[in-house]
């Protein structure tokens, strides 16, 4: 039942998004005095419809549907797959007044990256929102103001004591939450590790907590040469970061560190693949299996929306509905950021081949336009039909 909840969640989400994103274009293509022709939720067939006019919205009969309209239709359609913003003219050749084409390239940047700012803009919203109520930790150094920050939850727990260690010695039991080391609050066992290397040999503050009561145990450190330092392994649990004035700063800032990760990702995920393949012609056995690793690994750093609302929705929304906020804050990202990218068929794309005719101050042709974006996209389809693939084999 919580996967077929969580499935249903990440349908509507998805939706939400991509309609959030089309709502982005939307808004500027009218800023910009281009006509819209319809703007969707879902796509076709059209469920209902409906139109304005005299500053009202009517309902458009159903007889009317195919017949050209002065007014903006808006439309509900069946299938909950996103959404569209369709524009007169929307070839950059048009030259009819109110089309897209005829648009001077200054608005069609605005208008082609209306989305992607849209997407932004939902991420720092519901971050935002997740400063104030409590935002859960995800990201090692994730961005708060520590004069402005009620941490509460798991964090770093000790799961077992080592015999005869400093930690044994020093009282350390498992279960401890360790909050501190000398004045150094702690997020990650990895705090706990690199306070331990730079003060290797010394007596050392701890502050822990156990049975809800707070208290310090004063450790001598091993040496640097020693198996181990402490002598304790740790686990990582949920962390939530309460902010109250400094909440918009934490939701702008975790939104450039979660677009700053998901570029890095991407850059990661295209190395792997390119030095994977590159590898296979080697004639060093070694080598080739490095590059299987590589490639195998690029593959598993992708997930199609198969994979999004069949695994990864119903696992974060049985983790409450903070953890789903942040992940659809994170999918937001990820939208804007792949329709940054130079795929003709994506936002990015279209707007780099605009400027590059501009640049050679020669026409971009309709039949070219669509003849570059079609195969692109066709491209773009053929890689999500694979990634669903891997999806499904991943699911079984």
């Amino acid at each position: 039942m919580n996967i077929v909840l969580g499935i249903i969640i990440g349908i509507v989400i998805l939706m939400l998004l991509v309609v959030a994103h089309e709502f982005g274009h939307f808004i500027m293509a009218r800023r910009n005095g281009v006509k819209v022709l319809e703007f969707g939720i879902g796509f076709p067939p059209r469920a209902k419809a409906w139109i304005k006019k005299g500053g009202k919205w009517h309902k458009l009969p159903k007889s009317d549907w195919d017949q050209k309209q002065d007014s903006t239709i808006l439309s509900l359609n069946w299938l909950p797959i996103g959404g569209f913003c369709s524009m007169d003219g929307e070839s950059a050749a048009d030259t009819r007044k109110g089309t897209f084409g005829a648009a001077n390239f200054w608005s069609k940047t605005k208008i082609l990256f209306g989305g992607v700012l849209m997407n932004w803009l939902v991420a720092f919203v519901l971050l935002t929102i997740l400063a104030f109520t409590g935002m859960p930790q995800f990201l090692n150094n994730q961005f708060y103001l520590s004069n402005d920050a009620n941490i509460s939850g798991e964090g770093v727990t000790v799961r077992e004591v080592m015999a005869n260690s400093p930690a044994e010695q020093a009282g350390f039991q498992t279960g401890d939450q360790i909050l501190a080391v000398g004045d150094t609050k702690i997020m990650y066992p990895t705090d706990v590790t690199a306070y331990g290397q730079d003060h290797a040999g010394q007596e050392v503050k701890y502050q822990i907590k156990r049975d809800n009561e707070t208290q310090d145990l004063t450790v001598k450190l091993n040496s640097s040469d020693a198996n181990y330092l402490l002598g304790v392994s740790m686990s990582f649990g949920q962390t939530f970061i309460r902010s109250t004035w400094s909440a918009p700063i934490v939701g702008f800032m975790t939104t450039l560190q979660l677009t700053g990760e998901t570029f890095r990702g991407l850059g990661v995920m295209i190395w792997n693949l390119v030095s994977g393949i590159v590898s296979q012609f080697s004639t060093d056995s070694v080598v080739r299996e490095a590059g299987q690793s590589a490639i195998s690994a690029a593959g598993d750093s992708v997930s199609g929306p198969i994979g999004i609302i069949g695994t990864i929705f119903p696992a974060f929304a049985s983790s409450g509905v903070s953890n789903l906020a942040f992940l659809a804050a994170l999918i937001s990202v990820s939208l804007a950021c792949m329709n940054v990218l130079p795929i003709p068929a994506l936002d990015g794309g279209r707007w780099l081949l605009i400027a590059i005719y501009k640049l050679r101050k020669k026409p971009l042709s309709k039949a070219t336009e669509e003849k570059i974006v079609s195969r692109a996209f066709m491209v773009l389809l053929i890689l999500i039909a694979l990634i669903s693939i891997l999806d499904i084999i991943r699911l079984f």
